[in-house]
Order: structure tokens, then sequence, then C-alpha cells
């Protein structure tokens, strides 16, 4: 290991700053991924398409970001995380001013596929770099503040948008969401060598060859299986619970909208206690395991108990807690199975399991419900749960 893989900030302020920034970066990722649902009946209105045609412009956005992170995590470790990371920002914020200053539907659509190259180089740069910088008893704490960034930029997504729409029409709305991108990454110029990842080798024969053989190696391949069956999770919990409750039991609309608030609310606290846990300890794999049994326990009890409004509340929130708490004991466990100097390629590879959910949970989910089987939603994920607790009980501590 070089000098200068083993640099760190030299104070606690500059790593607290770089995660600041860091986590800036990942806020703007979950922003633009939530940027078109809540403009969605405008741009319908306006280019006088279909739901299933403006998902295009989701699926391309999700298919070129599952093809394109792990390349991305590649020239992350062989490039520097702050350079592409800058890019990123930068790709995605003019994707999506073009977006607002045009008016053509497959423009748009051929933009969300450039925002999604954009996209692929945020958790592989995120990760390199709170890896390299951030001291080893800080790093659980780095991790939850950068998840709960992320966290936040879906939270804010929504209100945000549609107050731009009122004021600006929701081409204005897309214009200031690709400011923003500038702004960060403007942001991100400034911090200057507290984001300098460690100097990269030179290429040697047979490289790239080791790479792939790192990512396909069982313990790089039971992560991506945990992030995947992660994704697959939130991507029923969030998408399909509120129709599933109004069908298995004739939940009120409200009500089951506010336990799934409920459930997101918790699962951002969840994050920060989540990041307090993962320091104080070096048994990730058991805080997974036992926050994945908690959940799958009371998913299971909503598929088959009519719990009433305020106990259906109580237990959703306590499931979004557990699911938040498990998120830094997520990363941890990635970054243990990962060798120095691979952090890029290992992260942008396991993190294409949400790329991946993200685009398998709608189909899936929305089967079951179109085959009338709600009870299966809350059953699906509480499977998901339990299998993803084999992905991690089994998971060899590092990869060679």
């Amino acid at each position: 290991m070089t000098e200068a893989t083993e640099r760190l900030p030299a104070a606690r302020s500059g790593y607290a700053r770089l995660v600041g920034f860091i986590s800036a970066a990942h806020f703007v990722s979950h922003y633009y991924i939530l940027l078109l649902p809540p403009l969605f009946p405008f741009v319908r209105a306006d280019y006088g398409v279909s739901y299933t045609e403006l998902g295009l412009a989701l699926a391309a956005f999700n298919v070129v970001s599952a093809a394109l992170q792990t390349p991305a995590g590649f020239l992350v470790d062989r490039l520097g995380a702050r350079v592409l990371l800058v890019a990123g920002l930068l790709i995605g914020g003019l994707a999506f001013l073009i977006v607002g200053m045009t008016h053509s539907f497959w423009l748009m659509v051929a933009m969300f596929a450039l925002a999604g190259v954009g996209n692929t180089v945020y958790h592989p740069a995120d990760y390199a770099l709170l890896s390299h910088h951030v001291p080893a008893k800080r790093i659980g704490q780095a991790f939850s503040v950068h998840t709960f960034a992320g966290m936040l930029g879906s939270a804010v997504a929504p209100g945000s948008l549609l107050l731009m729409q009122s004021l600006w029409g929701w081409h204005g709305a897309f214009i200031g969401a690709g400011a923003l991108g500038f702004a960060v990454a403007a942001l991100l110029l400034t911090m200057g060598d507290e984001t300098r990842t460690p100097d990269t080798p030179a290429p040697v024969r047979g490289a790239g060859t080791a790479g792939w053989r790192l990512l396909l190696s069982p313990p790089i391949l039971l992560n991506l299986g945990f992030f995947l069956l992660l994704a697959l999770m939130s991507g029923g919990m969030y998408n399909y619970s509120v129709v599933a409750l109004g069908a298995l039991d004739g939940t009120p609309l409200a009500t089951a909208n506010g336990a799934l608030s409920a459930h997101l609310f918790l699962s951002a606290l969840g994050v920060l206690i989540g990041g307090v846990v993962a320091t104080r300890t070096a048994r990730h794999s058991l805080v997974a395991t036992l926050g994945l049994a908690a959940i799958a326990i009371l998913i299971a009890l909503i598929a088959y108990v009519d719990l009433g409004s305020w106990p259906l509340i109580a237990v959703m929130a306590l499931a979004g807690f557990c699911f938040g708490v498990i998120m830094p004991s997520r990363d941890m466990i990635v970054r243990d199975a990962t060798p120095p100097g691979s952090f890029g390629k290992v992260f942008g590879f396991v993190t294409t399991g949400f790329n991946l959910g993200g685009i398998v949970a709608p189909l899936a989910f929305g089967a079951i419900m179109d085959h009338g089987n709600p009870r299966l939603v809350f059953l699906g994920v509480a499977a998901c749960s339990l299998v993803a607790i084999l992905t991690v009980a089994t998971l060899p501590r590092r990869a060679e």
C-alpha cells in the first residue's frame, strides 16, 4: 500500500467536510431518481402520452445505470473518484437542463438515458472517497450520514418539484433540478485535496481480468445478491404496500399512506442509529441478520393480521426503523469484503443490485397485484428478507 493510499485528512473537520460534500452528491442522485414521477400529470398532459410511454424514460435511466455502473467503478479505481463524481453531476444536470429547455418527448427519453450515465458514478465514487479518507473508527457513521442524505433527497424531491412547477411550469422544475447538479459539482471542486483519491498505480497486464475475477468471487456475488434483495424489499413496500393494504384489509387510503410515510420516516431515523451501531461493533453481519429477521416477522404479521389503523402504522414504522438500522452495516459488510484499492469497482458492481431490483420489483409485485393476491406482496417482501439473511450469514470476510 502506498503512502498516498494511507493518507487521511489531518483533522476531523477535514473529513467531516468531505462527508458533507459527498453526502450532498448522494442527495442529488436520489433527487434525480424521483424527478419525473411527481411531474407525471403535467408532462403527460403536455406531450399527450400514456403513463406506459412515460415509463420508457425511467426504464432508459435504469437500464443504462445497470449496464454501466460496474464499468464506472473500474474507471473510479483507475482515474480517481473526484473527477468522475463531478462529471456525473454535470452530466445529470446537463441532461435535465436540456429537457427543461426543449419540447420533445423522445428527446426527453434520450436525456433520461444520458442522466443514467451520470447516475453510474455516484455509488462507486462516493464509497471510494469515504473508504479512502474517513478513519476506520468513523466510517460507519460516515456511511450512515451518506445514506441518510440520499433518503433526504428522495423526501425533498416531490414537494420541491411541485413548488417549482407551480411557479415556472414543469419545464422550469427540470431546469431547477439541473441547476442543482451544477451547484453541487461546483461545491466539490472547492474541496481541493480532501477529495483526491489515492494515487492510482499504473495499469498492469491482466489487471482487468483480475478485477472481474474479484467481482465474480463468492463474497462479492453474495453482496450483489444482498443489494438486489434489499431493492426488491423496498420496491415492494414503497410501490405496492398502499394498494395491497386496501385490497387485503380494506385499509383506508389515508391510513395506508400514513403507514407508508411512517415506514419511510423511521427508515431515515434508523439509518442514523445504525451508523452509531456500526461504529461500536464489528459484527455487522449479526446486525443485518437480526434486522432482517425482525423485518420478516413484522411484514408477515401485516400479511396475516388485520391490525387496525394505529397498530398498522406502528408495525410499519418499526419495520422501517429496522430497515434503516441495517443500512450502514450493509455498507460495512461490502467494505470488509473488499480488498484495498478496489472500492470503486466493487461498490459499483454490488450497487447494480439496486438498478436490477428497480427493474424487477415493479414487474414482479405488479403481476402479483394484477392476479389479485395482495397478501403475496407482503409475503414476498418477508421472503426476500429471509433469503437476504442467507447472503450475509454465509459471507466470508474478504475477497482476495
